[in-house]
């Protein structure tokens, strides 16, 4: 139990194979240290993997997160996180989501689930107020997520006698046949990085159902609820949280990428689509858009809803749009809708699959390997992913991911992927912090586990993108804050509204234009941030996290504890990847972005990885290894 509240104070480990439940120890302690989410996860994996575990063998765990504000009405707050070691990097790695599995785990009454072991047959579980139930699952072999969805409400309504309000996370073919980026998806939303859905398909789980009446409490409810309606009304006041996001949803990104040089083309051999109005968020908006739609408790309504076939579906973020339109050379808006709804009914991440196809089709035009894949012929991908999803003929090796046909076929150098993981949508060469993140990214080639320095260096401010100055401490500080932000349960949407907003709406102003050319210079002050913390014993309304998780849990928050935890958060997973290889030897990028520039005639148009990852070393207190020492994480409390 806990004296905190906002947390359900249990958390248990599941053996599928014995089917045996038990508590798992987490203390207040723990709470204070690691709050909740991916940094509690990756606490739990640091405590019980050694090294020798494999993704796909039973003592590899799944561990399912909450955070304290998942499941309070905090703006945003309806995440959960799925890790566990991944299939297709080989280490720790997590699956944000939005879905509404994790409220619905706390209402039955636990914070955490963590699952080890095996299911003899395919299974699904029903998880109660608390009580496991096991059911088998072979009728279910095959489905769709969409299907299984509802197959299981069904199920559930024949055993209760009525509907019952629960969440779901389940996955499709390609969790089933282990391909390497399988998502897991809970309604329409997606636990969609680093093969989630391969760990879940490997142990025969094929869904999870919770449900239950169980509340989280509130410490202060009417600081919480006036501070909410603050919060709220800011997110709407906002630019890019009550403007451009409710009206374009991430798809608004593509013109402005498009601006900058940042829109990956053709395999990311150029940072600009010739046809990119088609494919944008302008376009989306006009031609395609039925209405909006959110997540529980979310005041920004980011997703979109387009037709397909005649129903009315989630449509395409910007990863996807930019993915699977530009950088493989689509300009038809209308499939990449078709596409985006076809992965997430198969259960597979869109940027993973959208990198290898855009790698095989390279591959194929260099005579590497003859798939039958090229740059804007697409009549043929719908069964392209039908097939790698039921792993069938070029669909088998394709599910392997990019980086390991690479090293079968050659190729390595426009392999778009770090740590195994292909890059979202972000062409880094004209935003060399953004690079740096995709290399030094503990999960591999994640744009927000890389600090999305992307939304200084052109989607929100225009920092100078080409210069390495300051981006190291940048992407350490801000790689810290969006750890800490996820750890309570919230969107890293809500992130967007720490830029005071007149800078975005007066981009040529004065102030502007200074913040601009003195962001570069800010780094020695963040490393002594960072180094000190404790001299940051206040909070500050542009940052209004501390004030929620304080007001929500009664856990004593300011700015420097709250840095502090990103900081242990970043830490301990890098410290559990050590024990699988890790090293700065493996925070790389494919040549194509170091060494070669964007702009021929501009030499600066390339990634300095070597020179900027030296500085963030230094500036993390790691040693030149890329790994922080024994000593260091004493520091942090991390033993």
């Amino acid at each position: 139990m806990t004296n905190y509240c906002g947390y359900m104070g249990k958390v248990q480990m599941l053996d599928l194979g014995t089917r045996r439940v038990s508590d798992y120890v987490w203390t207040d302690v723990a709470r204070e240290r690691y709050i909740g989410g991916k940094a509690m996860a990756s606490k739990i994996l640091y405590d019980n993997l050694t090294g020798k575990e494999t993704p796909f063998g039973e003592d590899n765990l799944i561990v399912i997160a909450t955070g304290p504000l998942t499941g309070t009405g905090a703006p945003s707050s309806n995440r959960f996180d799925i890790s566990s070691l991944s299939p297709l990097t080989g280490i720790t790695s997590s699956s944000n989501c939005g879905g509404n599995f994790g409220h619905y785990l706390k209402k039955a009454g636990l914070d955490a689930l963590i699952i080890r072991g095996k299911c003899d047959e395919l299974t699904w579980l029903e998880i109660g107020n608390g009580v496991f139930i096991f059911h088998p699952a072979d009728e279910l072999r095959g489905m769709k997520t969409g299907e299984t969805q509802t197959a299981l409400a069904e199920k559930l309504k024949e055993a209760h006698g009525k509907p019952v309000n629960c969440g779901m996370v389940v996955i499709g073919p390609a969790g089933e046949n282990l391909v390497r980026y399988a998502s897991v998806i809970s309604g329409e939303r997606a636990a969609g990085r680093a093969g989630m859905g391969a760990v879940f398909g490997s142990k025969n789980l094929k869904g999870i159902v919770a449900y239950g009446n169980a509340i989280p409490t509130i410490y202060d409810k009417e600081k919480t609820a006036a501070h909410n309606k603050k919060w709220v009304q800011a997110i709407r006041k906002h630019p890019l949280t009550g403007e451009q996001l409710p009206r374009m949803g991430t798809a608004g990104l593509v013109s402005s990428m498009q601006v900058h040089g940042l829109l990956s083309t053709r395999n990311y051999a150029k940072g600009q689509f010739e046809h990119f109005e088609a494919v944008s968020g302008e376009a989306l908006a006009e031609d395609l858009n039925i209405s909006n739609n959110g997540c529980l408790s979310c005041p920004i309504r980011c997703s979109r809803r387009v037709p397909v076939d005649g129903k009315n579906v989630k449509g395409p973020e910007l990863e996807t749009l930019g993915l699977l339109g530009g950088n493989i050379e689509n300009a038809d808006l209308e499939k990449i809708c078709r596409w985006n709804y076809e992965l997430d009914e198969l259960g597979m991440d869109t940027i993973s699959t959208a990198g290898t196809v855009a790698w095989a089709m390279e591959a194929n035009e260099k005579g590497l390997w003859d798939n039958g894949l090229a740059f804007g012929q697409t009549e043929k991908l719908s069964q392209v992913f039908e097939d790698i999803a039921h792993r069938r003929g070029i669909g088998a090796e394709l599910a392997e991911g990019s980086k390991r046909l690479s090293e079968k076929y050659g190729g390595t150098e426009f392999a778009i992927q770090s740590k195994g993981m292909e890059l979202a949508a972000y062409e880094p060469r004209r935003a060399v912090g953004q690079g740096l993140g995709y290399a030094v990214a503990n999960r591999g080639g994640c744009h927000l586990n890389g600090g999305y320095l992307v939304v200084l260096e052109g989607l929100g401010l225009n920092v100078n993108g080409q210069t390495p100055q300051g981006k190291a401490d940048l992407c350490m500080v801000m790689q810290d804050l969006m750890e800490t932000i996820s750890m309570g349960g919230q969107c890293l949407f809500t992130s967007y509204g720490v830029v005071p907003g007149f800078l975005l709406r007066r981009p040529n102003g004065v102030i502007t234009k200074t913040v601009n050319a003195a962001v570069p210079f800010v780094g020695p002050v963040v490393r002594i941030l960072n180094r000190f913390p404790e001299i940051a014993c206040f909070k500050l309304p542009l940052l209004p996290y501390p004030y929620e998780l304080e007001y929500t849990t009664g856990m004593k928050m300011n700015i420097g504890k709250f840095i502090r935890c990103g900081e242990r958060s970043y830490n301990v997973e890098r410290a559990v990847n050590a024990r699988f290889g890790v090293s700065a030897a493996n925070d790389k990028l494919p040549k194509r972005l170091t060494d070669i520039p964007q702009d021929p005639k501009n030499p600066r148009t390339r990634v300095p990885l070597e020179q900027m990852k030296k500085t963030y070393y230094r500036a993390r207190g790691w040693e030149k290894n890329g790994l922080p020492s024994e000593k260091k994480l004493r520091s942090l409390g991390i033993f």
